[in-house]
């Protein structure tokens, strides 16, 4: 019976988190990517505390695999934001 309501909660959440994201506009998209990286940061400190914790294989497996992609997210992250907010800096040595 909890596999059903987990379910059901982790179906909510996709639904909730897609209508969430497609109706923000593009001049947020920024602010709320640096957002979402500092929340993967607080993501990546779990994932590392699950994966050390050496109580269950099972619970270093998936703390490995959280710590794995909680770390890409956060790099990738940083990466796109820091492309877009150099669009906005002025070209040196162009036209003026």
């Amino acid at each position: 019976m909890e596999a059903v309501y987990l379910t059901f909660i982790l179906v909510l959440a996709i639904f909730l988190g897609f209508e969430l994201i497609s109706k923000v506009p593009a001049t947020l998209h920024t602010p709320l990517m640096s957002g979402a990286n500092a929340i993967s940061g607080i993501t990546l400190v779990g994932a590392l505390t699950s994966a050390g914790a050496g109580s269950a294989e099972m619970s270093t497996i998936l703390g490995t695999l959280g710590v794995t992609f909680a770390s890409i997210n956060v790099v990738g992250g940083y990466m796109v934001t820091n492309r877009m907010l150099s669009m906005f800096k002025k070209k040196e040595g162009g036209d003026q």
